[in-house]
């Protein structure tokens, strides 16, 4: 057992809101902790099947030929599906069983794979991708509910959520770097198939290793409730993602007021019914507010590293895309060691103290990225990408450390279907934001004198366009195009990386501010 004095006041136990740290919780046994190995390998699936398609996409389009619609829509539908099923998903594993639930999200996430992998016309692709989001929407909330009852032990819950937090940062990281090595040597198609071997031994090992948890009194479920989440979530990270890439249009309008309608429909539903999905009274705490707020924030700076970062490094640079994939792996593996980290650094330090220093470490890493220029400037980069890595994996680990720990076990799907929001909103918004201040500097800055109107219209819609139609045209016209697209191109991410710096830096403020300690602070709720 962990004595009183094991975690000083005011450092682990200063997070919490309401819960704090037991001094007769069980330590974990042999068995919990194999059963987190296996909920690590799901998480890490999941996260890397939101990224790794990016760099297959050339062989799917060559061997699909999708529209540029469909092409859309076989990225983006899978994180539009999983986002906007995330909270119903973990209010439901809380009434029917959270590994119940992960089971059957596990199965569907398998089948779905197999079915995306064999797809043969993009129609087919998007079905299953769909698919894959509702497994994946599944799987998420109940793995770090899981976590929450069968670690309650604070700093030993605090270690799982690192291994949970590094699985999921990593594997958003690593999406390109493995699908990199398969599309060396296998076809587009493998990019799905590696999630098969993983989804079966979860199905196995499941029910032997972790034990089920669920809400014994969980109230009735709200139905309309869970519409109205989807039906808010889903429109706005569809706006916030066609924003980007085809720019604020008007057309937009309406579908954003759908989805801020029905967020506001669904706030007034939870805070009059008596068996809420979401207990919104945590959000008037202002630590929990906080800890949704860098999750997202984060994840926002990671996710538009990412975006801008492989562009700069294969179309600036003109590295291949494993070669590009292999320069995001000391970012990536920073991300995993910082998360792992985090629970031995707040017995050290206060948690307030290390997210404000993780941050701050984060805004110096976007800084450097405004150094970068169209010559090489690989280590530059990769020592940029490291600090954000350690930033966005401190984060990701103790807020949801917090998020989860601020409610009941019983409650603890509904609670981390919160914190697994603002980790794919942040996600939207650092490609949406950060992609819009990259591309609008770019399209201003292109050279498209001797183009005709066709061409210009291409070259100014991605570095990618530019760079391969200014291979296609005469040396003295396509050398001017190239140099002007590459040069535009790394004037947006100086902007966008100041942009980063600044947001980082005001985040780390808000936290050093909520997350201060008070004196004599020591909670003595139970858990």
């Amino acid at each position: 057992m962990l004595a009183p004095s094991a975690v000083p006041a005011g450092r682990l136990e200063g997070v919490f809101v309401s819960v704090s740290v037991a001094p007769d919780a069980a330590r974990a046994t042999r068995r919990d902790w194999v059963g987190l190995c296996v909920l690590a390998g799901a998480v890490m699936l999941v996260a890397v099947d939101g990224t790794v398609l990016d760099i297959a996409l050339p062989f799917l389009s060559a061997d699909l030929q999708p529209s540029g619609t469909e092409l859309l829509w076989i990225i983006d539908i899978y994180s539009f599906v999983l986002a906007g099923l995330l909270v119903t998903m973990g209010t439901l594993g809380d009434r029917i069983g959270r590994r119940r639930l992960l089971l059957i999200g596990s199965v569907g996430f398998g089948l779905s794979s197999v079915v995306a992998a064999f797809a043969v016309d993009p129609a087919m692709l998007i079905a299953a991708r769909i698919m894959q989001g509702v497994a994946g929407a599944t799987l998420m909330p109940a793995t770090l509910g899981l976590i929450r009852s069968m670690f309650t032990n604070p700093g030993e819950r605090t270690l799982a959520i690192g291994v949970w937090g590094a699985m999921a940062g990593g594997g958003a990281a690593a999406g390109p770097v493995i699908g990199g090595v398969l599309l060396e040597h296998f076809w587009w198609g493998s990019v799905f198939l590696i999630n098969v071997p993983v989804m079966i031994v979860l199905v196995v090992a499941g029910p032997i290793a972790i034990p089920e948890s669920k809400d014994p009194a969980p109230g009735a479920f709200d139905l309309l409730g869970a519409v109205l989440s989807i039906v808010a979530i889903v429109p706005l990270v569809y706006v916030v993602k066609e924003a980007v890439a085809h720019g604020l249009g008007v057309e937009l309008l309406p579908i954003a007021l759908v989805g801020l309608a029905s967020g506001w429909a669904f706030v007034r539903r939870q805070r009059r019914s008596t068996s809420p999905m979401i207990d919104l009274s945590l959000f008037a705490q202002r630590r929990f507010s906080t800890a949704v707020i860098t999750n997202l924030l984060s994840i926002f700076a990671l996710a538009g590293v990412l975006f801008f970062g492989s562009q700069y490094l294969q179309s600036v640079l003109g590295l291949s895309p494993l070669a590009a994939g292999l320069f995001l792996i000391p970012g990536t593996a920073a991300n995993m060691a910082a998360s792992l980290l985090a629970a031995y650094l707040v017995r050290r330090w206060q948690p307030g103290t290390v997210l404000t220093a993780g941050l701050l470490i984060g805004a110096l890493g976007a800084l450097v990225l405004t150094r970068l220029g169209t010559v090489d400037g690989r280590l530059t980069f990769v020592a940029a990408f490291v600090a954000v890595g350690v930033a966005a994996g401190l984060a990701l680990t103790l807020t949801s450390d917090l998020v989860i720990g601020s409610v009941r076990p019983e409650r603890a799907g509904a609670a981390s279907a919160v914190s697994e929001t603002a980790y794919e909103l942040g996600i939207a918004l650092g490609v949406a934001v950060l992609g819009s201040v990259v591309l609008g500097i770019f399209r201003s800055g292109v050279d498209v004198t001797g183009l005709t109107a066709e061409n210009a219209g291409h070259a100014r819609e991605t570095l990618g366009e530019a760079v391969a139609l200014a291979g296609s045209l005469p040396s003295e016209v396509g050398d001017v195009l190239r140099a002007s697209a590459q040069a535009a191109f790394v004037d947006g991410m100086h902007a966008a990386a100041t942009v980063t710096a600044a947001i980082l830096l005001a985040n780390a403020a808000l936290v050093a501010w909520a997350l201060r300690r008070r004196s004599g602070q020591v909670s003595t709720t139970k858990e």
